[in-house]
């Protein structure tokens, strides 16, 4: 038969702990050595005036039973041989600590038992009812939902006043729900916040529950969907009665899309039974409940239509990319800690793209690599060692042949004289780095985007000038054309005529082709030197690159 273990909950950890440090207390003031200790003099005078009756050795100490003065205790090795020759000491072990010990294990041990005989074994008196034999995993069936508190502010995230702006009405509104009853407003059931991965939507969400000083209940919205029929409602409906009995809280459910998706006719009972059950309790809101349920996704457009609708999640949150001043904004608050020789805003300029996390990431990489060169202060040199390393991750650079080497040497010299050219910003090219990170900003013109074809083509045309012919590395770049032109073309409308076509795309990709072959073969001795500097060191600076390509800008 199987022993069914109590649970314990956290009230009843709290009173068994407490009850064994009162019994530690008690047993440790019983069994503490309180005896008077005393001087060597007080010792001589009690010896040689005959009042000791009896005298214990006792580990280091004497302990003399005095008819005058009780017990008393002395240092055995502060006793002359004159004063010990008087006296008839009696050697005894110390115990006590020992007894000690054995005595509390049988409490603790004793009231252990106790509580554990207010559980029978499984099936020795009550015969399990049949709708609890369920074959689901205990860590399911027996889930619990529990608040925590959070320790993230505003003041800890960086680059998001426009985000902080929108949520300051849901912070007054848990702080004093009152005001906003009395005065017959309603605040919004549901805040979605929507943008890509790591831009900090789960931190907002912890900052905005420290903020109004209320329990956040966190849950991932695949953490709803289960292969047990019924499951993935029983969490939702447990996750909502446990906000309700600590309200005003926060709920937050990060990728809600997971559970959350639109319903397009196909059959799938658990997840459709979950979103029926989260509509639900959104709906079984009281006025006063004071729950406010803060969702994040990625991709908005998958939502179903009935999450959206007024009186869920009615309150939208875009959370974009941060700006150049708002990465600046986050870096001060990473690099807040850690010793540096830097320009602040010269890493924001360079990490155009970089998402929160990302620039977390980077400012570690920066760090630990400063450690292991056992220099002082992290310096720009170690940001721009290791932002590829973040970006595209550790890539391990191919074995190159004499002659692949000339291949990609000229190819990189052909980017980067494109690049340059066209004054994109970047660091660094190096020989192995395939791709240089194109402006993000919208919206983009024209021009802007011929420039990036121009810069993906460059590599192709140099080759073909130099060898007559190009490598496979270029299906990067060719994907990445069409790719372009096709948006160009299709979506902003911006080629020969609006009503596009696939020949439209073909003329402007040739056209930018010819224009940057063209470009590259007036200035070939500038390739020629940035090929040069690429094949030596295997990398250039864009401060190089202008450097070298001085006499033409």
């Amino acid at each position: 038969m199987n022993i069914t273990w109590p649970n314990f909950n956290r009230n009843q950890l709290i009173l068994l702990v407490s009850g064994g440090i009162i019994v530690l207390l008690l047993m440790y003031a019983l069994l503490r050595d309180s005896t008077d200790t005393i001087s060597l003099a007080e010792a001589a005078h009690i010896i040689e005036a005959g009042t000791v009756d009896h005298a214990v050795m006792n580990g280091e100490y004497v302990y003399l039973s005095t008819r005058d003065y009780g017990v008393v205790k002395i240092q055995s090795a502060q006793l002359p041989h004159e004063l010990v020759a008087q006296l008839k000491i009696e050697h005894k072990s110390s115990y006590g600590w020992i007894v000690f010990i054995l005595i509390v294990g049988g409490i603790m041990g004793a009231l252990g038992w106790v509580y554990r005989s207010r559980f029978t074994f499984e099936g020795s008196h009550v015969e399990e009812p049949i709708a609890a034999k369920s074959h689901e995993p205990e860590s399911v069936s027996n889930a619990s939902v529990v608040p925590v508190k959070s320790t993230v502010h505003f003041s800890d995230i960086g680059g998001i006043s426009d985000v902080k702006e929108e949520l300051e009405e849901i912070i007054d509104f848990l702080r004093n729900p009152k005001r906003y009853y009395n005065f017959g407003a309603r605040m919004p059931r549901g805040v979605l916040l929507v943008g890509p991965p790591g831009v900090g939507k789960t931190m907002i969400a912890k900052a905005v529950a420290a903020e109004a000083d209320v329990p956040f209940f966190y849950q991932s919205g695949a953490s709803f969907v289960h292969i047990y029929v019924g499951m993935g409602a029983k969490r939702v409906h447990e996750l909502f009665a446990a906000a309700k009995k600590n309200s005003p809280s926060i709920i937050f459910i990060d990728e809600i899309d997971a559970v959350g998706k639109k319903r397009d006719g196909g059959r799938n009972d658990e997840r459709e039974g979950t979103l029926n059950q989260l509509l639900t309790e959104m709906d079984g809101f009281e006025d006063t409940a004071g729950i406010v349920v803060i969702a994040a996704t990625n991709n908005i457009e998958v939502m179903d239509n009935a999450l959206l609708r007024a009186g869920r999640f009615d309150r939208r949150i875009f959370v974009e990319l941060p700006t150049a001043s708002e990465r600046a904004s986050i870096l001060e608050k990473y690099l807040h800690n850690i010793p540096n020789e830097l320009s602040i805003n010269e890493i924001a300029k360079m990490t155009v793209g970089f998402n929160g996390a990302s620039l977390a990431a980077l400012t570690n990489e920066a760090a630990l690599l400063c450690l292991r060169k056992h220099e002082f202060q992290v310096k720009m040199e170690h940001f721009l060692a290791v932002k590829d390393k973040v970006m595209f991750g550790k890539k391990k650079i191919a074995m190159l042949s004499q002659q692949q080497r000339h291949y990609q040497a000229r190819y990189q010299a052909g980017k980067v004289f494109a690049a340059t050219w066209a004054d994109l910003p970047y660091e660094k090219i190096t020989l192995s780095n395939e791709s240089i990170t194109p402006p993000s900003a919208e919206p983009l013109l024209k021009h802007e985007i011929e420039s990036q074809i121009r810069i993906h083509l460059a590599g192709i045309a140099a080759c073909d000038l130099r060898f007559g012919e190009h490598a496979s590395n270029a299906s990067h770049d060719v994907a990445a054309v069409r790719e372009l032109a096709h948006a160009m073309i299709y979506e902003y409308g911006m080629g020969p005529s609006l009503m596009a076509n696939e020949e439209d795309c073909t003329t402007v990709i040739n056209r930018l082709y010819s224009e940057i072959k063209t470009l590259l073969e007036r200035y070939s001795s500038s390739v020629d030197k940035l090929e040069s500097i690429l094949s030596e060191y295997e990398q250039i600076s864009k401060a190089l690159a202008k450097e070298t390509m001085n006499d033409i800008l």
